[in-house]
């Protein structure tokens, strides 16, 4: 139960404070990506902002604990490899977060507002899922 309840908090914090701080407003993302044409620095700025409370609480606290909070130990990946299908996932998500200005997090937390192009992203992105599952289940 605290798990889940860890797990909605977190996720209610995330959702208001990129609402907060316009992170979910695509012409937002769209001016602070682009730094050859009229720059927008605001989400520079919520970005620190987020650094200046997670760093103290980082290394005060959660880079001593032995495990997790909410589960009996850490993930970490063991696989390091930079490989094509890490460069193309990398290559379309930033073309992608540069095109429309939305990305997966901002994307969801929108989805109250009703906006039908948020509502195609998020079900498109969902289709995405859906396909590279099926073709990594094959091979």
């Amino acid at each position: 139960m605290f798990t889940r309840l860890m797990t909605l908090t977190s996720g209610v914090l995330f959702g208001l404070g990129m609402m907060i701080s316009g992170m979910v407003d695509p012409v937002n993302v769209i001016g602070f990506l682009d730094i050859a044409g009229d720059w927008n620095p605001s989400l520079m700025f919520v970005m620190g902002g987020a650094l200046l409370v997670f760093m103290p609480i980082y290394f005060l606290v959660i880079r001593h604990l032995d495990k997790p909070v909410c589960d009996g130990d850490f993930k970490v990946t063991k696989n390091n490899t930079v490989d094509p299908k890490l460069l193309t996932g990398a290559a379309l998500f930033g073309i992608g977060w540069g095109i429309a200005g939305v990305c997966p997090g901002p994307a969801v937390t929108s989805l109250s507002g009703g906006n039908i192009t948020i509502i195609a992203f998020t079900l498109s992105m969902l289709v995405g899922f859906f396909i590279v599952g099926k073709i990594e289940s094959r091979q």
